[in-house]
C-alpha cells in the first residue's frame, strides 16, 4: 500500500513558550462517560485507529465471535456478506447469543453484550477455551462505532432482534419478531459503520476481507468461510467459499505455489500440553528468503513472540543433530546456524492459548514463556521424526541448509565490505554519492537515481543542504534471484547500503539511518517502473524495518510539459494533460518527458524535488504476507504465475512506450 504525502521545505525550528496559565484541578475537571461515549470520544484506543484498518477491525470483532463458537465446536460455518450500501452482515450457525435478562445488568443478555464493555463470554465463564478478539469489548465497541447495529438471534424456534441507534442506545429492548425452523441456531449481526468516526472512508475492501476469511479458513481446519460482496460486478468475485481440511498444510501450498519447492511434502505436526494447542506446518523452497507466520488464537502476531522462538530453537536443534548424525555435517564443523536453517524455509506456527499475554496493546508479540517450550518439544519431537522416517526428503533438506551455510560464510566477507564505522566517516561513503551538508537525519533525503543524465541533474537542481543524490547505474541486481553473496558483491547494492548507513538485514538499526527520506526517483516509463520493483525488492528483503517504519518514498515526475507564450504547465497523469489543455486553450506546445534526464535543474527541482510542490507516495507494508507473494511472484522464478498476472490486469495499464 502507498499514500501520498504533500511537505514543506524543512523551516527553522518554531520557538514555543512552554509558560503554563493559571487553572484550578478539583472535582469539576473529571469527568465520567457513561456507557459507550468513551469509545466514540477515543475510537483509536480501541480499534488503533479510524483509518480504513480500523474500519476493517469492526468486521473482524464481530467474525471473531463466529470463530470463537466455531473452535468450541458449536459452529461449522461463518458467512460475511457485504451489501452495495457497505453495510455489513455476518453470520454463524453456532448456539446464538443468550436471550433471558442478565442479572447484573437488569438487561438481556444481547443488550448487555452490546452495550457495556468487557461483558461476554471470554472471562472464565466456561462458554470458550480460546478466543481471539479483543478481551470481550468487541461487540460493544462495533455498536458504538456504528451509526446503527442490528442483532438477530436464532433459537428454540424464534427469532430475536434488538436494534441500536445513536451511539449505541437500543431502540427498544430485545424482543420476538418472528419464528424459524426449530433446528436452526446461530446469530446474525448486521452494522453499518458511522461516518462521523470513519471520517476518511467506509468503503470496505474486497480484496482485505477475502484475503483474511481464507486465512482464518487456513488456520480454522474444517470451518467453512464465506464470503459474498454484492458490489462486485464480476460474478467470480461475488461469492467465495473457503474450507481448507488440511488447513496449515494447505496454508503452506498456498504460500509456495509461485515457488519451486525442494521436498513435495509438507511436515506437519500438532499438539497439545498444558492447555496449549500447537500446529507448525513447514516446507522449504528452492529460494533464500525465509517466510515465517505467526498466529496466537487466530491472531497475526507479526513481530513473532516465544512461540517463534520456540519453533526456531527446535528447528537449529533438530536439524544440527541429524546433520551431523547423517554425515553431511563433520563432527568438528561448526553448527548450522538460524538463518542456515530457515534459508528457504515457509512456516506456520498456530498456537491456541486459553489466556494469551501479548506484549503491546496491538497484539503483534506474544509474551507467554511456557509457550516456548511447548512448540520447542512438540515441534522438535515430530520433525525429527519426520526426518527420520523419509530420508530422501531430508537429504534434501539437509543439502539446502549445508548450502546455504556455505553461501553465508562467502556473503559475510562481502558484506564486511559494505559496513562503515562511523555515520559521520565520510571518507568511507560511495565516491558517486552527493552528500548534503546537513548532518540531521530527520530533515535529510537522498534521491536514488537512474543514470549520470538525471543524477546530473538533480545534482545541480536540488538544496544541498538537506537533499543528497546517489546515482545507480542500470538496473540493479534482481535480490529475489541472487544469494546473499552476489548481492553483496554487486556494487550499486554496496553503494546504498554504505550510504544509508543503517546495516544490512537482520543487523538493520533505523536509528543509525543518514536520511528519513530515501526517494526513488526513476522515469515515467517501463525502465523505470522495472527499476522501481527492483529497488523495493531490495528494500523489502534486505532493509525492512526502514521500509515498514516508512522510509522509502517514490518520487512523482511529471509526464508532460505543456507552454503557451511564457507560461508553463506540468502535467503528471493522461488525464491532468486534458484538464491542463482544457484550461490553457488552443495554440500549446506538449513536451512528453521520456526521461528524468531530459528536464534541466530547474525545471526538475521545481515539478519533483521542491518539497513545496512536489508530491511523493510514502511505500508501506500492511500485510507481509500479501507482500512477500507480490515480489515472489513478480520477481522470482516461476514464469507461469507473472505471466497470468500480466494478462489478468494487461488492461490497467497506461503510459505504455513500445
Amino acid at each position: 500500500m502507498s499514500e501520498e504525502i504533500r511537505e514543506q521545505k524543512p523551516e527553522e525550528e518554531e520557538e514555543f513558550d512552554f509558560r503554563v496559565e493559571d487553572h484550578t484541578y478539583d472535582d469539576a475537571d473529571i469527568q465520567v462517560l457513561d456507557g459507550l461515549e468513551a469509545v466514540r470520544k477515543r475510537p483509536g484506543m480501541y480499534i488503533a485507529s479510524t483509518s480504513e484498518k480500523g474500519l476493517h477491525h469492526l468486521v473482524w470483532e464481530i467474525v471473531d465471535n463466529g470463530i470463537d463458537e466455531a473452535m468450541a465446536g458449536y459452529a461449522t460455518t461463518v458467512t460475511v456478506t457485504v451489501d452495495k450500501d457497505n453495510i455489513v452482515i455476518v453470520e454463524d450457525d453456532g448456539r446464538g447469543m443468550p436471550t433471558g435478562e442478565n442479572v447484573k445488568t437488569g438487561k438481556s443478555t444481547i443488550e448487555t453484550i452490546f452495550t457495556v464493555l468487557h461483558a461476554g463470554g471470554k472471562f472464565g465463564g466456561g462458554a470458550y477455551k480460546v478466543s481471539g478478539g479483543l478481551h470481550g469489548v468487541g461487540a460493544s465497541v462495533v455498536n458504538a462505532l456504528s451509526e446503527w447495529l442490528e442483532v438477530r438471534v436464532y433459537h428454540d424456534g424464534k427469532i430475536f432482534f434488538v436494534r441500536f441507534e445513536n451511539g449505541g442506545h437500543a431502540v427498544e429492548p430485545l424482543k420476538v419478531i418472528g419464528s424459524c425452523d426449530p433446528a436452526r441456531h446461530g446469530s446474525e449481526i448486521r452494522f453499518k459503520a458511522d461516518p462521523a468516526i470513519f471520517t476518511e472512508t467506509t468503503v470496505y475492501s474486497h480484496e482485505t476481507l477475502r484475503d483474511r476469511l481464507r486465512q482464518l479458513a487456513f488456520l480454522n481446519k474444517g470451518i467453512r468461510m464465506i464470503f459474498n460482496d454484492e458490489r462486485e460486478e464480476d460474478p467470480h468475485k461475488q461469492h467465495h467459499v473457503f474450507l481448507f481440511e488440511g488447513g496449515l498444510k494447505e496454508y503452506v501450498a498456498f504460500l509456495n505455489k509461485n515457488r519451486n519447492v525442494v521436498h513435495d511434502e509438507i511436515i506437519y505436526c500438532e499438539g497439545h500440553k498444558d492447555g496449549i494447542e500447537v500446529e507448525v506446518a513447514v516446507q522449504y523452497n528452492e529460494g533464500y528468503n525465509p517466510n515465517v507466520y505467526t498466529f496466537c488464537n487466530n491472531i497475526n502476531t507479526a513481530e513473532g513472540g516465544t512461540h517463534e522462538e520456540g519453533f526456531r530453537s527446535a528447528l537449529n536443534r533438530i536439524i544440527n543433530k541429524y546433520a551431523k548424525s547423517k554425515g553431511f555435517l563433520k563432527e568438528k564443523e561448526d553448527n548450522l546456524t538460524s538463518d542456515d536453517c530457515k534459508e528457504g524455509i515457509t512456516a506456520i506456527i498456530s498456537v491456541k492459548h486459553p489466556d494469551p499475554q501479548y506484549e503491546g496493546q496491538t497484539k503483534t508479540k506474544l509474551g507467554n514463556s511456557e509457550v516456548r517450550k511447548c512448540v520447542s518439544d512438540i515441534f522438535g519431537a515430530q520433525l525429527e521424526r519426520f526426518l527420520m522416517e523419509n530420508p530422501e526428503e531430508a537429504k534434501k533438506i539437509m543439502e539446502k541448509v549445508v548450502l546455504a551455510s556455505q553461501a553465508r560464510l562467502a556473503a559475510k566477507k562481502a558484506r564486511e565490505s559494505t559496513r562503515r564505522k562511523s555515520a559521520l566517516e565520510i571518507s568511507s561513503l560511495p565516491g558517486k554519492l552527493a552528500d548534503c551538508s546537513s548532518k540531521d537525519a530527520s530533515i535529510c533525503e537522498i534521491y536514488i537515481v537512474e543514470g549520470d543524465s538525471a543524477g546530473g541533474s538533480a545534482k545541480q537542481g536540488r538544496d544541498s543542504h538537506y537533499q543528497a543524490i546517489l546515482p545507480l547505474r542500470g538496473k540493479i541486481l534482481n535480490v529475489e534471484k541472487a544469494r546473499q553473496q552476489r548481492a553483496f558483491e554487486n556494487a550499486e547494492i554496496r553503494s546504498m547500503i554504505t550510504a544509508f548507513g543503517c546495516g544490512v538485514m537482520n543487523d538493520v538499526d533505523t536509528s543509525k539511518l543518514r536520511y528519513h527520506k530515501i526517494v526513488i526517483m526513476t522515469d515515467a516509463d517501463v525502465d523505470g517502473a522495472h527499476i522501481r520493483t527492483l529497488l523495493l525488492t531490495f528494500f523489502y528483503r534486505y532493509l525492512r524495518p526502514v521500509l515498514e517504519q516508512g522510509y522509502i518514498y517514490i518520487a512523482q515526475p511529471p509526464l508532460y510539459k505543456v507552454q503557451k507564450g511564457n507560461t508553463v504547465r506540468y502535467a503528471y497523469t493522461d488525464r491532468q494533460l486534458e484538464e491542463v489543455k482544457r484550461e490553457m486553450g488552443g495554440n500549446l506546445g506538449i513536451q512528453r518527458y521520456k526521461g528524468l534526464g531530459e528536464m534541466n535543474p530547474e525545471q526538475l527541482w521545481e515539478t519533483t524535488m521542491d518539497p513545496k510542490n512536489r508530491t511523493l507516495i510514502r511505500v508501506t507494508v500492511d500485510d507481509a504476507e500479501a507482500a512477500d507473494q507480490a515480489f515472489s511472484m513478480l520477481m522470482g522464478e516461476e514464469v507461469e504465475p507473472r505471466k497470468n498476472f500480466i494478462i489478468e490486469n494487461a488492461h490497467f495499464v497506461e503510459n505504455l512506450d513500445i
